[in-house]
């Protein structure tokens, strides 16, 4: 094959240090709109974004030319820089370090878009933590739990 035909589509979910309840509804459209700039700055492209104040959801139709952890270090990057310049108690903002990565076939990505719409509400019932581990479960990912929140 003479080229190289790829389709990459991520859910990807990681939080505020400390589980820290930073992101406001005033910020948050214009940090989902910036991520997707630096996305798009590195051949990806943000399809859906969401969360609460203590974390995000981020659907990404990943580059073929990047690694996953490549790319989200440069959307935590930027987009914590972005954050600290939003008002004084945003100064000390930080993503956690590490983040989830799911894989999600095309045909998942509506209802994947559907949850990520409800967020606030799912998170009612759910705590980020809980959310978090049913998806490591779900995908078989082993895990730490006395390193998973550091």
């Amino acid at each position: 094959m003479a080229q190289t035909l790829v389709s990459i589509i991520v859910h990807v979910i990681f939080s505020t240090k400390n589980r820290e309840a930073l992101i406001t509804q005033e910020i948050e459209p214009e940090l989902f709109a910036y991520m997707g700039g630096i996305l798009k700055n590195h051949e990806s492209r943000l399809l859906d974004a969401g969360g609460t104040a203590d974390h995000v959801h981020l659907l990404v139709l990943q580059s073929k030319n990047l690694s996953l952890s490549s790319l989200m270090k440069e959307v935590k990057k930027g987009s914590s820089s972005w954050v600290k310049t939003k008002g004084r108690g945003l100064r000390n903002f930080h993503w956690q370090d590490g983040y989830g990565g799911f894989s999600i076939g095309k045909s998942d990505v509506q209802n994947l878009k559907k949850y990520i719409a409800n967020q606030r509400e799912h998170h009612r019932k759910l705590s980020f933590q809980e959310e978090l581990v049913q998806f490591l479960d779900e995908y078989g990912i082993a895990y730490d739990q006395r390193y998973l929140w550091t």
